[in-house]
């Protein structure tokens, strides 16, 4: 087995749990709120489960993101089954669905920090298993608060859309909500076809890098300062 794909199965390995457990568990946080607030839903399809393969997409979840680390793509990206969420069934529904919706990104950086925290146990571990831990827990931190800062876009369907819609006032929430049949198209082109284009004339049209950036660094810093790492 030759150096180079030893270090592409070293790499995959340390990115397999980070982002099966930030993707799936998304999803069952958001299935868990929409049950405790009134919308049987999710519980009915067995989606109300911290047990990540319940919410595995075979394609967003697993080939997506494999292709993409395999092919050493500039980014990685991938979803799990979507959870679905009756809003009329809410107890309060505009209310209750800014909580549903938080939810997910709220336990992404649950996870950031779970992290952070496991990486004072690094001297309890044997010297060889340390590399690979730590791979693994700074992979989980990255991917969690990517996941978080990103769907915290304030654009339907995303979670920071709906958390808008449910905040703002009715005359600004109303054409924001829109937006949402249209939203994935915005997003699938601000992140491949913009940049691609941008590419192409020799031009940085990564308008999500522009606009996430300060604010994934600035999460970053959060999570470890919270936990005590430098």
């Amino acid at each position: 087995m030759n150096e180079q794909l030893l270090s592409t199965l070293y790499t995959a390995s340390t990115w397999v749990i980070p982002a099966l457990l930030a993707i799936t568990l998304h999803e069952a946080a958001h299935a868990f709120v929409a049950s405790r607030r009134g919308d049987p839903t999710a519980e009915r399809l067995g989606r109300v489960t911290f047990n990540p393969l319940k919410h595995v997409d075979p394609f967003g979840t697993i080939l997506l993101p494999g292709i993409l680390l395999l092919s050493h793509a500039p980014f990685l990206f991938g979803y799990a089954k979507p959870v679905p969420v009756n809003f009329r069934m809410l107890k309060k529904p505009r209310q209750d669905m800014v909580l549903v919706a938080a939810a997910g990104p709220g336990i992404n950086i649950a996870l950031a920090l779970i992290a952070g925290l496991l990486a004072h146990a690094l001297p309890l571990l044997p010297p060889q298993a340390v590399p690979w831990v730590v791979d693994n827990l700074r992979n989980t931190i990255i991917l969690n608060v990517i996941l978080a800062v990103f769907n915290m876009l304030p654009l339907p369907p995303l979670d920071g859309g709906r958390v808008a819609v449910g905040l703002l006032p009715d005359f600004l929430a109303v054409p924001l909500s829109r937006l949402e049949p249209y939203g994935m198209f915005i997003i699938i082109g601000l992140l491949f076809i913009l940049p691609l284009i941008g590419s192409q004339l020799g031009i940085n049209l990564n308008v999500l890098n522009w606009l996430l950036s300060d604010a994934f660094d600035a999460v970053i810093r959060f999570v470890l300062r919270v936990t005590g790492n430098t």
